[in-house]
C-alpha cells in the first residue's frame, strides 16, 4: 500500500516549487527546477522546445502508454504602462484577479536582471484620503504597483530598468497548518507537480515497473489554454490531467478528498476513463468525490484539440478559493496519490 510519507514528500516538493516564481510565459527557472527534481529521483527528464518538462517513469506496454499532465505555470501579471508618478499599470497573466490580489506583495523582474519589490494597491489607497475607497471597482485599471523604491516619476522607474513587458510575480504566502491544511497562492497547479514527484518517488523506492509505459508532462502554458497542446510521446492512448479539484457551492468535494471530474466547460471526460478512475479510487480506499466543474479547462483538453487520438481524464486534490489564496489538505494529497497508485496497477 502506498504510504502516507509520500504525501509529506509531495508537500515538501510543492513548497519548494512554490518559492520559484513562474507566471505563465516566465517559467524557465521553474521548469529547470522540475527537471532537476525528477532527475534526482533517477528518472529521465528533458525540457521540451516549448519549455515544459517531459519525464519517462518507465513501464512495459509502450503501445498503451499513459500520460500524466500537470502544470508549473501560475497566474501573475505584466507591466503594461509606466505612469507619470512612477507607479505601474499591469495586465493579468492568466486569470489573476485584482479583487483578491489587492495589497499583495509582488516582485517585478526586469530584463536586465533586477528584482524589485512592491505592492499591488488600489489607486489612491489611503482610506483617510480617498472618499471613494469602498465604492471603487477593483480591476487592473483601478489598481497599480507601488514600488518599494524612491520613485516619483516615470523616469525614476525607467532608471531602475523597468519597462513594459516586465513580469510581476505575487507572493505565494505558503504555509502548512498543524491541522494539515496547505495554504498558498498557486497550489493550482504546483501541488499536482509535487504529487507527481511523490508518485515518482513511490515507484522508485518500491522498484515498481508499471504494466504500461508512464510519462509525465509538466506543462508551462496551461493558464492560457495551450499547455498540453504538444509533446505527447508515441504510444500514448490515455492522458490524465492532475490538476486542482474544485471545491465550492454545489460540488461535493472537500480539500481532504481527491476529486474526479466527469465534465467541465469543455465537455465530458472519457466515460471509460472516469469509470476506471472511480474503480481505482474504491480499490485503493481513497476518499473521493465525482463532480462537474462549471468553469474549468484542462491540459488534456488542449491535447485533444490539437488532434491527438487519446482518451482523457481529470483528477486532483480538492482546492478551495481557486485563483485566489488557495487551500488544500495533506489528506487530499494522500488520497490523490492512492488513486494514482491503484490506477497504474490496474
Amino acid at each position: 500500500m502506498l504510504e502516507r510519507k509520500y504525501a509529506d514528500f509531495a508537500w515538501e516538493q510543492t513548497a519548494a516549487l512554490l518559492a520559484v516564481d513562474s507566471p505563465t510565459g516566465f517559467t524557465g527557472a521553474a521548469a529547470q527546477w522540475v527537471q532537476n527534481a525528477f532527475a534526482e529521483l533517477g528518472f529521465a527528464a528533458k525540457l521540451t522546445t516549448k519549455g515544459g518538462v517531459l519525464v519517462d517513469l518507465g513501464g512495459e506496454a509502450e503501445d498503451d502508454a499513459l500520460l500524466l499532465a500537470a502544470h508549473a505555470d501560475t497566474l501573475g501579471a505584466m507591466v503594461s504602462r509606466i505612469k507619470g508618478n512612477g507607479r505601474l499599470t499591469v495586465t493579468a497573466l492568466g486569470g489573476m484577479n485584482a479583487n483578491n490580489a489587492e495589497a499583495e506583495n509582488v516582485r517585478v523582474y526586469t530584463r536586465d536582471g533586477n528584482v524589485l519589490e512592491g505592492t499591488l494597491q488600489l489607486c489612491d489607497a489611503s482610506v483617510h484620503v480617498n472618499a471613494k475607497y469602498n465604492d471603487t471597482k477593483r480591476d487592473f485599471t483601478t489598481t497599480e504597483i507601488v514600488l518599494d523604491e524612491a520613485v516619483d516619476s516615470a523616469d525614476d522607474a525607467k532608471k531602475l530598468g523597468i519597462q513594459v513587458g516586465d513580469i510581476v510575480c505575487f507572493d505565494p504566502r505558503t504555509r502548512r497548518t498543524a491541522s494539515g491544511y496547505l495554504k498558498s497562492r498557486f497550489l493550482d497547479d504546483k501541488l499536482s507537480v509535487g504529487i507527481l514527484l511523490g508518485f515518482a518517488k513511490y515507484l522508485k523506492d518500491n522498484k515498481i515497473t508499471p504494466k504500461r509505459k508512464i510519462y509525465v508532462h509538466v506543462t508551462v502554458y496551461e493558464e492560457v489554454g495551450h499547455g498540453g497542446s504538444g509533446s505527447v510521446p508515441d504510444g500514448v492512448t490515455e492522458a490524465i490531467s492532475v490538476d486542482m479539484g474544485c471545491v465550492g457551492d454545489g460540488l461535493s468535494c472537500t480539500e481532504r478528498q481527491v476529486s474526479i471530474c466527469t465534465k467541465d466547460s469543455g465537455g465530458p471526460y472519457s466515460y471509460e476513463v472516469v469509470g476506471k478512475l472511480i474503480e481505482a479510487a474504491k480499490k485503493s480506499g481513497a476518499d473521493y468525490a465525482v463532480d462537474v466543474y462549471p468553469m474549468y479547462g484542462s491540459d488534456v483538453e488542449a491535447t485533444l484539440r490539437s488532434g491527438y487520438d487519446i482518451r482523457h481524464g481529470l483528477i486532483g486534490a480538492g482546492v478551495y478559493a481557486s485563483h485566489g489564496y488557495e487551500r488544500s489538505h495533506i489528506d487530499g494529497v494522500y488520497n490523490t496519490l492512492k488513486l494514482l497508485g491503484a490506477y497504474v496497477e490496474a
